[in-house]
Parts: C-alpha cells; sequence; structure tokens
C-alpha cells in the first residue's frame, strides 16, 4: 500500500492506531503514553477501563538541558508519582514513535525510578 500524500503525523497516527489494539491500561496496570514534540516530551499514566488520565508529566516544567536529558528526568518524575498513587506495574505505549532517543530515555527513566513494564 503507497504511502503517497500522507503526511509525518498521520503515517505515525496510523502506527500509533496498530499498537492501541493490542495495549490498553487497567486500573491496576495503567498504560505509560509518551508524547514527543519538538521542544518538549509528555508521559502520561492512563485507566482504558475508565477512561481517565491518572497523572501527567512533562519537560516543559523542567530547566535547561539537553532534550534526551530532560526525557530521562520525566520518566523518572512519572515513576515517582506513580508510586506515591501506589503504581507499580505499567504498560508502554511508545504512541506510534521509534523505541529510540527520548522515547527510549523515558522509558529507561521510569524503569529507573522502579516502575516495571
Amino acid at each position: 500500500m503507497p504511502t503517497f500524500g500522507k503526511s509525518r503525523e498521520e503515517k505515525r497516527h496510523r502506527r500509533h492506531l496498530r499498537v492501541r489494539k493490542k495495549v490498553t491500561g487497567t486500573p491496576e496496570r495503567p498504560r505509560l503514553v509518551v508524547f514527543r514534540s519538538l521542544k518538549h516530551i509528555t508521559a502520561q499514566l492512563v485507566d482504558d477501563v475508565s477512561r481517565r488520565t491518572l497523572m501527567t508529566v512533562s519537560s516543559a516544567d523542567l530547566e535547561s538541558g539537553k532534550k534526551t536529558e530532560k526525557s530521562l528526568e520525566v520518566g523518572k518524575r512519572v515513576a515517582a508519582k506513580a508510586k506515591d498513587a501506589g503504581i507499580s506495574k505499567v504498560v508502554f505505549d511508545r504512541a506510534g514513535y521509534k523505541y529510540h532517543g527520548r522515547v527510549k530515555a523515558v522509558a529507561d527513566g521510569a524503569r529507573e525510578g522502579g516502575l516495571e513494564f
């Protein structure tokens, strides 16, 4: 199937939907969703059963540093907030992005913070 005429964002959205068919978050094991923009990265814990966002952490709240370093810190902060809320296991949702660079840094930071994938 040719992908002519589709923007990069449309292709990423299609990949995200493909991943979302298999990955769902529950109250016991919420979905850790990563959104990556050009400047910032955001991580959310989502309970798909009750359709609620449990918490959000963004790199917009952080001071200066390289984007990958900020992403690692976002992962650590989301893990700390999840631990405070009594959550220790999550399902990782890369949202159609490659598991590489900043997305991988968020996952590594969350693992360092004590979350299990």
